[in-house]
């Protein structure tokens, strides 16, 4: 492992753009299915193994599997961990998690009730912020009460789900393509951008990139629009390489890494085998005729045996930003008096006004938790009677360790 830094943009944007190549081999799975129940075998023999649990469609699959392969090798049962926030708005997934616990039988199941403390900048985020440094994403934090009930074992989660699983930036070119639709003469346009190489796609995408960002400086957002512009532009065409190129996102590369640092103080092992090198080759390699067109059909092909239709079918998510904007934000953002932000990049005034808001852009919580360490080494460096660090003050501490070789 080594020390990879978020870029200054990346903290102002609260986003990691590219991608790390892996190099992979052949799959040797006749089907996902197979690659997906093997790749579980390792967390299962690591007891307990835990499964991060919300009740969505990626958690529930992975644990539906890891159940069957279980009993099938006489193993124990996973257990699923859920966290509910009563107080967060549009975080409660009870119905959804009830009827996929009853239907797999499961009896052992781990629920915990927070309120304020996985803000941003809570006690466990705070924790996690003097031991680690700044890591990515801002709810990394949120693991941390899952990853201690899993001591000594193993964690599933169902990351990478929506990236394999997830419809194609060029979807609609396929389907006028693939005879599924009536071309119409504007489609020669769109046709023409999936099938030319990403040099040419990106300063058309660029031309339609625009993101609302209040609170960082023109030239930021400049950047920042090339970046997903480029992001966009880079999505391959075909099925092969759409698979890859997205289970090689640097995003997810960034983010489970940062999991995997919280998990080794309490000696659990961190998989997220949606998006492992064995499911993503096994999806690679399917053959044209029974490549699936949308998220429902790739839930209907891999998990019809195990989950309800109900379950496989649905098309909400929760959402826990909430859980993360509690008095502890409030607090910080109270005193705040502008350290621990790039100002070339940041308009501090702007952004304090973001941060005043009733629901402030999570996309500044990365930004919250920078200011966290600034404040906090300040406070610390003035108890010492010393003399507070300067502008660099961020540069002693190691943000995120990711693997020498590769993936969001």
């Amino acid at each position: 492992m080594t020390v990879t830094r978020l870029t200054p943009l990346e903290v102002a944007s609260g986003l990691v753009l590219g991608t790390r190549r892996r190099h992979r081999v052949a799959s040797g799975f006749s089907t996902p299915r197979d690659a997906l129940e093997r790749s579980l075998l390792p967390a299962l023999q690591r007891a307990p193994c835990v499964v991060s649990f919300s009740g969505g469609r990626d958690s529930s699959a992975v644990l539906a599997v890891a159940t069957l392969v279980a009993r099938r090798e006489g193993l124990p049962d996973p257990i699923p961990a859920t966290l509910r926030f009563p107080s967060a708005e549009g975080s409660a997934e009870s119905e959804w998690q009830e009827q996929v616990v009853e239907s797999l039988g499961l009896t052992d199941w781990l629920r915990v009730e927070r309120t304020g403390e996985l803000d941003c900048v809570g006690p466990v985020a705070t924790a996690v912020l003097a031991r680690h440094g700044l890591l990515w994403p801002c709810n990394a934090h949120f693991h941390v009460p899952v990853i201690e009930a899993a001591r000594g074992g193993s964690l599933l989660t169902g990351i990478g789900g929506d990236e394999m699983f997830g419809p194609s930036r060029w979807w609609y070119a396929r389907r006028v393509l693939g005879r599924r639709v009536r071309p119409r003469p504007r489609d020669v346009l769109a046709i023409g951008l999936a099938l030319a190489p990403p040099l040419l796609r990106r300063p058309v995408i660029r031309r339609k990139t625009h993101v609302p960002y209040p609170w960082l400086r023109a030239g930021a957002v400049a950047e920042l629009e090339r970046g997903l512009a480029a992001d966009e532009a880079a999505e391959p065409f075909g099925w092969r390489g759409r698979i890859e190129w997205r289970a090689d996102r640097r995003y997810l590369d960034v983010g489970t890494a940062s999991l995997a640092e919280l998990g080794r103080a309490e000696d659990v092992v961190l998989s997220h085998p949606l998006f492992g090198d064995e499911f993503a080759s096994a999806l690679a390699s399917l053959p044209t005729e029974v490549r699936f067109r949308s998220r429902q059909e790739a839930m209907d092909a891999f998990f019809h045996d195990v989950l309800p239709a109900s379950v496989r079918a649905r098309s909400t998510k929760a959402a826990f930003d909430g859980a993360f904007w509690h008095e502890h934000s409030r607090q910080l953002v109270a005193r705040w008096n502008g350290e621990g932000v790039d100002e070339t990049l940041v308009d501090p005034e702007l952004l304090r006004q973001e941060w005043l808001t009733e629901t402030p852009d999570p996309r500044t919580y990365t930004l919250l938790q920078s200011v966290k360490i600034a404040v906090d080494l300040a406070e610390a460096s003035a108890a010492e009677g010393r003399e507070q660090p300067a502008a660099g003050l961020l540069e002693p501490i190691p943000t995120v360790r990711t693997p020498e070789l590769p993936t969001r």
